[in-house]
């Protein structure tokens, strides 16, 4: 293991000395914190590390959708949550997918605003009325400058094929894209905009009380001005604040010829969460059923949960077709009591930015640009 100290003059020079901003997570908060920075400082040293060889967290895992309310879960919120903050958090959402495309181009993640269908199934109780309808379009209307964003969709079964669903509740303007896609879309521009990335480097402990901070990992210390924790799920060693790990299995299913399915789709209230991928369905969620056990920072894939997420595809959403699964995989959010992030100053010279509630896509750029203010 070759540790700092034993680098080169040339490999200390380009990549560790003088640095200015150094940002901790190469996730989608943490590229976009980077790229307002430089547009901020146009000669600042800014280095962003990564403890995996790729994004570890949830930025590349997620399910990409471009979601920022369905009528169930607002429904809940509403009932749970004091209104002004139940719509600012609308807000923040609908404003960050902004500063997303701000970002990159749309083209580059392949966006597709194919529209949300929030069902509802056969035998449960429908708390969503006309009245309430017509409530959240009055809102939306108010953040987002568009009309009718929400309608009632009687005709989502025989549309897409689907079993026991009673009614859906379509948004016209969420959409979905390639997450893959997003992550190297914002790579390239942090590349281009000379920000280097060093992966497979683990920040360990910190010390940021003096005007330099000094982050420990198992290659030795690392110094910068300024210190940008973006870990999310992972931040609990960072912060002694109302944030836990909560981990997402997702599946993916193997082509479908004919697949009716075309469009993004929520389910029980968020708690499950699919979409068509060309000719494959992607299905996430499950976490309510054993939230003990998906409050974990380990990766990986539950039978409990997985048969579960099988079940809703043999009886709802590929009712009478042949499917198997190509692949499954998990990724760790960052959740609390509240469904704000926690974006804040620790110090002078050390900012934090984590807890997106499974919202990364949403609200990752918007973080990302509050974080790089402070500076």
């Amino acid at each position: 293991m070759l540790r700092f100290d034993e680098l080169s003059f040339w490999e200390k020079s380009s990549y560790f000395e003088k640095t200015d901003f150094l940002i901790i997570g190469s996730g989608i908060v943490g590229m976009s914190t980077a790229l307002y920075l430089r547009k901020q400082y146009n000669d600042a040293r800014i280095v962003i590390i990564e403890r995996g060889y790729l994004p570890t967290g949830a930025s590349s895992k997620n399910a990409g959708f471009t979601c920022f309310g369905s009528p169930t879960e607002l429904y809940d919120d509403l009932k749970n949550i004091d209104e002004q903050t139940v719509w600012d958090t609308f807000s923040n959402r609908y404003s960050g997918l902004k500063s997303l495309f701000e970002l990159v181009d749309e083209k580059t993640f392949h966006y597709e605003p194919c529209k949300s269908w929030d069902l509802i199934e056969t035998g449960v109780k429908n708390d969503i009325n006309q009245e309430f309808i017509e409530y959240i379009n009055t809102k939306s209307h108010e953040i987002t400058g568009f009309s009718n964003i929400y309608t009632e969709d009687l005709e989502v079964s025989k549309k897409f094929g689907f079993e026991q669903i009673q009614t859906s509740y379509c948004n016209k303007l969420e959409g979905a894209i390639n997450t893959g896609k997003l992550v190297q879309a914002l790579h390239k521009e942090v590349i281009q905009n000379n920000i280097q990335i060093l992966y497979g480097i683990e920040a360990l402990s910190m010390d940021n009380a003096s005007k330099t901070v000094h982050i420990e990992t198992e290659y030795g210390t690392l110094q910068t001005q300024n210190c940008i924790i973006a870990t999310n799920g992972f931040a609990k060693q960072w912060i002694n604040e109302d944030i836990l790990p909560a981990r997402a299995q997702v599946l993916v299913t193997n082509p479908i010829k004919d697949l009716k399915v075309k469009g993004t789709f929520h389910f029980e209230k968020g708690y499950y969460y699919f979409r068509n991928v060309g000719d494959r369905v992607l299905l996430g969620g499950g976490r309510n059923i054993d939230v003990a056990g998906e409050t974990t920072e380990k990766f990986g894939t539950t039978e409990k949960i997985q048969n579960k997420l099988q079940d809703l595809l043999n009886h709802i959403i590929l009712p009478n077709q042949a499917w198997s699964i190509d692949y499954s995989w998990s990724g760790i959010m960052g959740v609390g009591q509240t469904k704000s992030p926690i974006v804040k100053m620790l110090n002078n010279n050390t900012a934090i930015g984590v807890r997106l509630g499974g919202m990364g896509v949403a609200l990752g750029a918007q973080v990302g640009k509050k974080l790089a203010s402070y500076f």
